[in-house]
């Protein structure tokens, strides 16, 4: 889409894709769980979408994540989380809070 390739204010941007809180720095393709590095809070509930490559952009709710192994319902900036995605992510793709 030609769209996405323009670059555009932050504001233009915000409606469609969402806040930007962090980025995928792991994926275990075994398990489906997705390591992502926190930049803003995010908790269950929240609905994410991850964006990356020239096929992957979708969304999904955090129903559960876990730091260091243990379930935990909350984040903060600078928190790494494992979560399970619904599709298969590399490292560096960006996920937003929508």
């Amino acid at each position: 889409m030609p769209k996405e390739k323009k670059p555009a204010s932050a504001k233009a941007t915000a409606g469609k894709q969402g806040k930007l809180i962090g980025k995928i720095t792991h994926y275990f393709s075994n398990i489906e769980v997705a390591v992502i590095e926190l930049s803003a809070p995010l908790k269950t509930g929240d609905t994410i979408r991850i964006v990356g490559g020239q096929e992957t952009d979708f969304e999904q709710e955090v129903t559960s994540m876990q730091i260091d192994h243990k379930e935990v319902k909350s984040a903060k900036k600078g928190d790494s989380v494992g979560m399970k995605v619904d599709e298969k992510v590399h490292e560096g793709y960006k996920v937003y809070k929508i």
